[in-house]
């Protein structure tokens, strides 16, 4: 798997911004089957950081209902990737 096909996007929360100004982490929408270190050299690789720690949660997906129709939501995985002190991503910057 490439570096470019592990991260998805940046998970945009009150949560995750509080955490990226207090302790320096960002939260990663990833591909299920990447690991942590995958996950590791492809945000170091993407982004030009140090990455410090990475924490991965799998999420399940919601079952939503809409009249009659039941359907459910896809399952999806989520880093949490702590960087080094003075580094930052310029990705989340404009979010």
């Amino acid at each position: 798997m490439e570096h470019y096909e592990i991260v998805r996007g940046p998970v945009v929360t009150e949560k995750t911004t509080l955490q990226k100004e207090l302790n320096n982490q960002v939260t990663l929408k990833v591909d299920k089957r990447a690991n942590r270190v995958q996950i590791k050299d492809a945000v170091e690789k993407s982004f030009n950081t140090k990455v410090k720690q990475v924490r991965t949660i799998k999420v399940k997906g919601k079952v939503k209902q809409r009249g009659k129709i039941i359907g459910k939501r896809k399952d999806w995985k989520k880093a949490i990737v702590t960087l080094m002190p003075g580094q930052r991503i310029d990705f989340f910057e404009g979010v």
